[in-house]
């Protein structure tokens, strides 16, 4: 039942965390400073038609309508929105694997890594299937870009194409990660890096299968650990890992292990990087390994009770659902584990019917929590207990967040268009979707409190996404418009007027605006944009479809 404002729960009301091992409650703990970190992904189900809910109410339907295809192509049904009002209500607590390296775009197997292929290709006399419009180079299209810049408007860097020919429906892209000055996007078997500053391409590295899954985020040292399928059949399964060296392209690395059970086979793997450990989830088993040199540290917990989705971060955080008799798995809980052992530090257990939805910061700790007919936003602190619980400010709230409508197992920390401080967590309002983007407003909320604080407009007139905070400030993506450039703008965590760091040429918001549920990233003066699917209707399109797209620099 949702509840006005001022008239939160006692923490009483609320489960407190206890000690797994003997039962016991922990004690208070004083919150320690923290920041979110950038997030990436798709977006949950959206609830279907309804009322605009008062401010306090949420929507009573939650019908799931299958999501609208992308321009150019089929969409798998991974990507949908939240949108509504945020509500108090009461808590209880192997081998033969074989690697190419090069610079082809082919499937051919190559050799050695790359140092000097541009982000061009030579124009091509054909047309382009999607649009009729004759296709062009990533760099003749930039030069067109740049020469009707602005004052003041930030350039077009460089651009990447897809440069790979995708299965008939297109595939996840995966990515942007950063090492150093190399930028690392991975789409269906290949992973690329290239040069931050100019697009060069440092290495090419093809994978024997297609990849599956990945973590949010690689380790502070450059590395990551890829999820890709046991071999190139339709229906082979995600059960191998293979860790990848962000710097260089080398492939470092593998192993394979048996998904067994009903469950363990329904489940999407769920991946997270913590320190030196790549937990590998899926409901009714999850696994540690150690990123350096892939040695097992923990396995299959005992007990009914497992974790299902994770988040990467610097503590990890699991989402855990329990065995019930009626061999459902239901009953979430919240915990952190220890990454190198993989035992609950401590456990939040959630209200009967309560589900976790997304974890959208793991330091501080804020949850997205879901029921048949609710939403509701849960902040705990560091030590499990219960902090506050969001409520208030306009409502019809949009939060984006990879997940798969049929997925047991998923990554919980990848929602784009939330951040948080130590004391402040930030989201936006409904903004459109698919490129239709309308003005919309950026809202904060006060951690301790869990009330609304403030909100602001998006500068322009525009659409505007958090993307995390950093000294002091607010980081958000302003979309491009019709006629508009996109650009990158920060907020006071005092509210006020958003102020406009970079701005994105007008000359070039149709390239911005065709960018499908872009993952956005900000390091250095540049922005760097990336769609998280590539497809195609015929010929070549997802060839030619722009993959990476940076401005300034």
């Amino acid at each position: 039942m949702s509840q006005p404002p001022g008239q939160q729960p006692p923490q009483g009301e609320f489960g407190a965390p206890y000690d797994p091992a003997t039962g016991s409650p922990y004690g208070q703990q004083q919150q320690q400073p923290g920041y979110g970190y950038p997030p990436q992904g798709y977006g949950p189900p959206r609830p279907g038609p309804y009322t605009q809910p008062g401010l306090h109410q949420m929507p009573t339907q939650q019908q799931y309508p299958a999501p609208t295809p992308p321009p150019g192509g089929r969409f798998r049904g991974r990507t949908a929105k939240i949108v509504g009002a945020v509500v108090a209500v009461a808590l209880l607590a192997g081998g033969g694997i074989w690697f190419a390296t090069g610079g082809g775009d082919d499937d051919k197997p190559l050799a050695g890594p790359t140092h000097s292929a541009k982000p061009t290709v030579a124009p091509s006399p054909t047309k382009s299937g999607a649009t009729g419009e004759p296709v062009v180079s990533p760099e003749e299209e930039a030069r067109t870009i740049n020469a009707g810049a602005e004052p003041g408007e930030a350039k077009v860097a460089w651009i990447q194409k897809g440069g790979i020919d995708l299965p008939r429906n297109g595939e996840d892209q995966f990515g942007p990660w950063f090492a150093g000055d190399v930028v690392v996007r991975a789409l269906f078997n290949t992973v690329s890096g290239y040069s931050v500053s100019d697009g060069t391409r440092r290495w090419n590295l093809r994978l024997p299968s297609k990849m599956c899954a990945a973590p949010s985020q690689p380790t502070t040292d450059g590395r990551i650990v890829l999820g890709i399928r046991h071999d190139t059949a339709e229906d082979a399964e995600c059960d191998t890992l293979q860790m990848v060296d962000l710097r260089t392209g080398k492939a470092g690395w593998h192993k394979s292990y048996v998904r067994k059970g009903v469950w363990d086979g329904l489940s999407d793997l769920a991946m997270a990087i913590n320190g030196d450990t790549v937990t590998v989830g899926r409901t009714g088993r999850t696994e540690g390994f150690r990123v350096s040199d892939g040695k097992q540290l923990f396995g299959e917990r005992p007990g009914k009770c497992q974790p299902f989705g994770l988040a990467s971060g610097p503590v990890a955080i699991a989402a855990v659902s329990c065995h019930t008799a009626d061999d459902q798995y239901k009953d979430h809980q919240l915990q952190r584990i220890d990454p190198a052992t993989g035992k609950a530090l401590w456990t939040y257990k959630l209200k009967k019917d309560w589900e976790v939805g997304q974890i959208y910061s793991v330091s501080p700790l804020v949850v997205s929590l879901k029921h048949p007919e609710k939403w509701a936003v849960l902040v705990l602190n560091a030590d499990g207990s219960y902090r506050s619980q969001l409520s208030g400010g306009p409502g019809d709230y949009q939060v984006e967040c990879e997940r798969d409508l049929m997925s047991l197992g998923r990554n919980l920390d990848n929602c784009v268009g939330v951040a948080a401080d130590a004391n402040t967590f930030y989201m936006s309002t409904d903004h459109g979707e698919l490129g239709a983007t309308q003005a919309n407003k950026i809202v904060a909320f006060d951690l301790s409190t869990g009330k609304f604080r403030w909100s602001a407009d998006a500068p322009g007139g525009q659409a505007a996404t958090p993307l995390r905070t950093e000294g002091g400030k607010l980081l958000m993506y302003v979309h491009a418009a019709k006629g508009k450039g996109g650009g990158i703008a920060t907020l006071p965590s005092t509210g006020g007027t958003p102020r406009f760091v970079q701005r994105h040429p007008a000359s070039g918001a149709d390239l911005e605006r065709g960018i499908f549920e872009p993952r956005v990233a900000y390091t250095g003066g540049r922005a760097v944009l990336t769609p998280s699917r590539l497809s195609g209707i015929e010929g070549d399109d997802e060839v030619e479809a722009r993959s990476v797209v940076v401005y300034g620099g």
